[in-house]
């Protein structure tokens, strides 16, 4: 039976005209998710109405190639310039950028590529094998779950803030108090407007996320004369080539980080509304407390640009999972994708991929090919996209720059958005003058809309706070939070003071008891090899006398 769904997608899917139809529509994603300003969203919805004469398999194929085309065409913005083409690569930005300065923005750009289709296969397979076991997930999911899944996201301020936690934080809190002005989405009640109209509507995301990489990133880099005269890589540095094999070689000896980057992407695509803009920086973050050399984060480092990149398009494939198995779009993009189905009379449910089987495995090899064409339209045209980096910086900044405004604006028609563009590039500059960091801050902008969002949701169904203990998942994640909060201090200290020897034991243990809660048959297994972990590494500490690193080397 499966062999027989699977060649009938194929007979339909394997067609010129299909086939070419991808093709453009992967093309147009790479296209639209380079230039900062374009979203993803944006792409696919200029999509579906040429999609409206077209067979079912035909229109979300089409879409599902500007879906991955748009996904992995954010790193290319993200690396060569510093600013992420879109919300989902603004984490690649943090390693690619100075990759790309140190004058290696071929391996850059070709790490990125890799692992962008590293994830996305690996997605691919696990949405054709387990996607109604992983919808079920998603289902579980209340207000509560989702509040606390975003303040164990917050905590990674404190991973992204170096040295300078404070800092940080100030940051993260100023983009919570972004987040917070405009009119209450549940009460309708204006906050912070001043009675000034415009606020009333809030800050849009894009323009501030733009505007505090963008337009900073240019007017730092032109401030001197000398500077704005010089590309953005020094000329000789290396060959105008990306370098394939070498990116390859470096995203498979980093197959943990890999595995590990895509795992979370496809699991935040499950959960409804999370999206891109969320697992990129998870994945960033957990790669850089399971790595070795955590310091080279931000410096340049290739686990930094594996991590999100294959996060990001590993959240497609979960996202398709929710839609596919349950009807349940998991992000905007998927819910225009729901929409094209009932369009053409398709409606999915939870007995969708056994009532339409060809239609159902015509989307999933759809998506596993659209990864393919991806690479390939990638491998050809990143050359003349590292040309970009011998251009002047003031004749870049200019172009990028008109792009940034002729994007802001068209996204909706608003000048107000032009004025949020400037003014928040005015402080992005002084916040990385005066030594904050950004990611912080857009952290809780992306963030902070999600949180009042679910937090009102949840009190408005019970003024009961306990509910956010006793759920297994809200629990699970709070936990999470709390130890995710001293993770950077255990890193530096591992080995070197009596409590992080029992660090990772308390976490194990502590995790084990949601796990428990959750009943049915893996998860309360999994709880017990977490318990019996967590106890005997607790007892291997007491049989060594609880002895420091330093202590044995003396």
């Amino acid at each position: 039976m499966l062999i027989e769904n699977i060649l009938g997608a194929a007979e339909t899917l394997f067609t010129l005209p299909t086939l070419a139809l991808m093709v453009l529509g992967v093309a147009a994603g790479l296209i639209t998710g380079a230039i900062p300003g374009f979203t993803i969203t944006m792409a696919v919805v200029l999509t579906l109405p040429f999609t409206f004469g077209m067979s079912p398999i035909q229109g979300l194929a089409t879409m599902l190639g500007v879906f991955v085309g748009g996904l992995s065409g954010g790193l290319m913005a993200g690396i060569l310039t510093g600013i992420p083409g879109t919300p989902s690569s603004v984490a690649t930005t943090f390693d690619g950028f100075p990759m790309a300065r140190q004058g290696q923005p071929g391996l850059a750009l070709g790490i990125g590529v890799w692992a962008s289709f590293c994830g996305g296969i690996i997605s691919a397979v696990l949405l054709m094998t387990l996607a109604p076991q992983l919808a079920r997930v998603g289902l579980e999911f209340g207000p509560w779950d989702f509040f606390s899944l975003v303040m164990f996201a917050l905590t990674i301020t404190a991973s992204l803030s170096g040295d300078n936690l404070v800092k940080g934080l100030i940051a993260g809190s100023l983009g919570l108090l972004v987040a917070t002005v405009g009119s209450d989405e549940i009460n309708g009640v204006a906050r912070f407007s001043f009675g000034f109209d415009p606020l009333e509507q809030g800050f849009a995301f894009l323009p501030v996320l733009v505007g505090l990489f963008a337009f900073s990133q240019l007017l730092s880099d032109v401030q001197d004369r000398a500077k704005a005269r010089r590309p953005l890589m020094p000329a000789g540095t290396e060959a105008v080539r990306v370098e394939h094999l070498r990116a390859i070689g470096t995203v498979l000896r980093q197959w943990a980080n890999l595995i590990r980057s895509s795992l979370i992407g496809v699991f935040t695509g499950i959960l409804p509304a999370a999206g891109g803009s969320i697992s990129n920086i998870l994945a960033y973050d957990q790669a850089r407390k399971a790595s070795k050399t955590p310091e080279q984060f931000g410096t340049g480092s290739p686990e930094g640009i594996v991590a999100p990149e294959s996060a990001n398009n590993a959240t497609a494939g979960g996202a398709l999972i929710t839609m596919m198995a349950l009807g349940i779009p998991g992000d905007i993009v998927t819910a225009i994708m729901l929409g094209a189905l009932l369009i053409h009379d398709v409606v999915p449910s939870p007995t969708f991929i056994s009532d339409q089987p060809k239609l159902a495995y015509g989307i999933f090899m759809a998506f596993f090919i659209a990864n393919f064409i991806m690479v390939a339209i990638q491998a050809l045209c990143l050359r003349a996209f590292v040309l970009v980096t011998r251009v002047p910086m003031y004749m870049l900044a200019a172009v990028i720059l008109a792009y940034c405004g002729i994007g802001i604006f068209a996204l909706n028609n608003i000048v107000f958005d032009m004025w949020t563009l400037f003014l928040f590039g005015m402080l992005g500059l002084a916040m990385k003058t005066l030594g904050f960091p950004l990611a912080p801050m857009i952290l809780g902008v992306v963030l902070g809309h999600i949180a009042e969002l679910n937090l009102n949701r949840a009190l408005s169904t019970s003024d009961d706070l306990t509910l956010f203990l006793t759920r297994p998942w809200s629990l699970f994640f709070l936990i999470l939070g709390a130890f995710s909060m001293f993770f950077p201090h255990y890193q530096k200290l591992r080995g070197q003071v009596h409590w992080t020897l029992v660090y990772p034991s308390a976490m194990a243990l502590c995790l084990a008891v949601p796990l428990f809660m959750m009943g049915g048959a893996v998860r309360p297994i999994i709880a017990g090899v977490l318990a019996m972990f967590g106890v005997w590494m607790l007892w291997r500490h007491k049989q060594r006398g609880w002895t420091l690193q330093d202590e044995v080397r003396e």
